[in-house]
């Protein structure tokens, strides 16, 4: 969606590389957007615009073995609104593809720009476009992750010797735990059971749970992000005190010392229902005040929660509901 209003500056067209690209074009939907935050917090300060940080990352889409896919993450710098910089990449896995993909940790307020660049096969036509497509977040049509004859654009794709970067705003409201996925490869329903997807953790502008793109400082001991899919969940671990990620793979076994917060963030992938276990423990139904010892979730549902661990290891328990 456009709005005609003047000229815009885009780094998010199909670009070789890192080159960018200036012209003149309608005023995109973001701008527009960002516009009207500018006055509504003139007219009600307390509605304000949040200044946040810029996470730029630069992500790969691989192959692995056995006809799987996955992303890997190659570079991540977060820069603050004074200018000042953090590599956070040490705390990825940056020597191969996982599955699940990284998890994207950000502030209301905040904006990523993330470069995604096609790895794998040149030659299987089927495979030549590769992208993210995210949940939850603010974008504009310049980064949805589809195809053109489902989007009615363009391809925004990533393909062989041509990357593509998408914009993703974590504008106020969007707090939360968000999916991202491929939405392009040999379909327009992409290759997510494949294995390309991955978390966008959007924490509260209010919140003192972290600082410096991802390490949490509040007593939560481990962050788990869990993806339940239709044959099998699978794990990534974020350590709590060094934001440090660590794929588990599938059906893991889960670890924590004792007597500590640990949170759990459940994603449902797939096409069925999951009726998700953790046996030994109850927990708090967000937004509730009634206490549960399971959640059944449909399709890219998402269940976020946190529990205090008396023992040192957790066995969760997944049934599908078709």
């Amino acid at each position: 969606m456009d709005f005609e209003f003047g000229c815009g500056f885009s780094t998010h067209e199909s670009r070789p590389w890192h080159s960018l690209k200036r012209w003149c074009k309608p005023l995109s939907a973001r701008a527009f957007w960002s516009t009207s935050a500018l006055v509504l917090g003139l007219l009600f300060p307390g509605m304000a615009a949040i200044a946040g940080n810029l996470h730029s990352i630069v992500m790969y889409a691989e192959r692995l073995p056995d006809g799987l896919y996955g992303y890997r993450m190659a570079g991540y710098v977060v820069k603050q609104p004074d200018g000042v910089q953090t590599d956070i990449t040490s705390r990825y896995v940056t020597s191969t593809a996982t599955i699940p993909g990284p998890i994207i940790i950000m502030d209301e307020g905040d904006v990523a720009e993330i470069e995604l660049l096609h790895q794998f096969d040149a030659h299987t036509p089927v495979q030549e476009h590769v992208s993210l497509h995210v949940h939850g977040v603010h974008y504009d049509r310049e980064s949805d992750g589809t195809l053109k004859y489902i989007n009615l654009y363009k391809d925004e794709s990533a393909i062989p010797h041509l990357s593509y970067t998408y914009r993703w705003d974590a504008a106020r409201g969007t707090a939360g735990t968000w999916a991202y996925h491929d939405h392009n490869m040999e379909s327009h329903n992409g290759a997510e059971d494949r294995g390309l997807f991955g978390a966008l953790i959007v924490r509260p502008a209010s919140s003192t749970n972290w600082a410096q793109g991802g390490k949490f400082s509040n007593g939560v001991s481990r962050e788990y992000v869990l993806y339940l899919g239709d044959d099998a969940f699978w794990g990534m671990e974020i350590d709590g005190a060094t934001g440090k990620q660590t794929a588990l793979g599938a059906n893991p076994n889960l670890i924590a010392q004792q007597n500590t917060n640990v949170n759990f963030h459940l994603i449902a992938l797939g096409t069925n229902f999951h009726r998700f276990e953790l046996p030994g423990y109850q927990w708090i139904d967000p937004g509730t005040h009634f206490t549960i010892n399971q959640k059944i979730l449909g399709p890219l549902e998402k269940h976020v929660f946190t529990v205090k661990s008396p023992f040192t290891i957790f066995s969760p328990s997944l049934t599908i509901r078709g």
